[in-house]
């Protein structure tokens, strides 16, 4: 007997336990409308860091702290997260959640500004993980700043890629569907990047920066 498409991708979201002071940051974001990656989707940027050995990660939307402490748990104990908003409010709140996690205030850079404005002046070839959770119209110029920061074998992870489920429906053209479904496509048929669409929340989208030959 088939299981629906459905009833598995609540199974993925349901299989994931959220730790309390994860969970105290999402009623907080919630709160605030910052729109947390799901304890699924979290999960998945936990695992993508740690497979990566992450030392040094670009969050482009900070929101309430949500993304960032999936991520922080997953990365090299060492490792540092900077994390771009443009929402004061959301930043302050982030750093409650993380100083509540007891990370080390030297593992975080919060930068308040536009992330357009800023990702240009961050270092290339400097970082094993790039996350885009952000306005969708502007995600395909974040994912060129994201092959440029990327060192060899570093991953690019777009959380919200599927957008509520409307970029697999051709009949959804509105303005966000429409520019991550672009993502999507340049993103699946770039010879700059592996990538694959995995099943958790809005659909996360997982590209990594292949090494060069030996």
């Amino acid at each position: 007997m088939s299981v629906a498409k459905n009833d598995i991708w609540v199974y993925c979201e349901d299989y994931v336990t959220e730790p309390a002071v994860i969970a105290a940051a999402r009623e907080v974001a919630i709160e605030l409308g910052a729109d947390p990656v799901s304890a699924a989707t979290g999960a998945f940027l936990h695992s993508v860091a740690a497979m990566r050995n992450a030392k040094a990660v670009v969050e482009i939307g900070t929101g309430a702290g949500v993304s960032g402490l999936w991520t922080l748990s997953g990365m090299n104990p060492k490792g540092v997260l900077t994390t771009i908003d443009p929402e004061v409010e959301f930043q302050q709140s982030a750093a409650m959640a993380f100083r509540a996690a007891q990370v080390p205030s030297s593992r975080t850079r919060f930068i308040n500004g536009r992330a357009l404005d800023v990702l240009q002046r961050l270092a290339d070839s400097s970082y094993d993980m790039v996350t885009i959770d952000a306005l969708p119209e502007e995600t395909g110029q974040y994912v060129s700043h994201a092959l440029r920061l990327l060192r060899p074998g570093g991953a690019l992870v777009i959380p919200n890629a599927l957008w509520f489920g409307n970029v697999a429906n051709p009949a959804r053209r509105d303005p966000h569907t429409v520019a991550l479904r672009e993502v999507t496509k340049t993103l699946l048929e770039s010879e700059d990047f592996l990538t694959c669409l995995i099943p958790t929340g809005d659909g996360a989208l997982l590209a990594v920066r292949p090494a060069p030959a030996i």
